[in-house]
């Protein structure tokens, strides 16, 4: 199926999703006050972003730190073979485990990067060995445990505006 092209995004879109990225729990009335609309036209322009897949969902962000330990590790992943069955089942697995917390297929020696959250070193230390070790494909992993967050982020950059037409009907 091919992928449908980009949405044209006026300057007013740009913003509002920008403030969105950043935080979604904000009200309709105060993102309405940070670009000039009303908060009845703040959600048509929501609605309009989901119906359009643009907004795909809206999560909380949990710190991990208030929870008690938690141990974040990146793993370097490398396939022994290569094929569509080896893709399709490492990926189906990497998503159906909820402390596979990011999964990114690669270009260059390593095949994926995955982001895992543990509780302790021991459970990560078994996560790995679950879901790494016990893959008679996967030639070599390599867990990078992380000693400090310095950055978590998952906004994207957003496409300059689209111009908009004069509300006189010229051109």
């Amino acid at each position: 199926m091919p992928e449908s092209p980009p949405p044209r995004l006026d300057e007013i879109d740009v913003q509002l999703l920008d403030l969105l990225q950043h935080d979604a729990g904000r009200t309709l009335h105060d993102l309405g006050e940070q670009i000039g609309l009303s908060p009845s036209a703040v959600q048509r322009r929501i609605a309009r972003y989901r119906k359009d897949g643009l907004i795909t969902r809206q999560v909380a962000v949990l710190d991990p730190h208030r929870l008690g330990p938690t141990v974040l590790a990146t793993v370097l992943v490398t396939f022994d073979q290569e094929s569509f069955e080896h893709h399709r089942a490492f990926s189906e697995r990497m998503r159906a485990d909820p402390q596979v917390q990011q999964c990114y297929r690669v270009a260059g020696p390593w095949d994926y990067v995955v982001v895992l959250a543990a509780r302790s070193m021991r459970d990560c230390g078994r996560l790995g060995d679950r879901l790494f070790k016990a893959d008679d494909n996967i030639k070599r992993y390599e867990t990078l445990v992380v000693f400090d967050t310095i950055k978590t982020a998952l906004a994207l950059p957003l496409p300059a505006p689209h111009p908009t037409r004069p509300q006189d009907g010229r051109p």
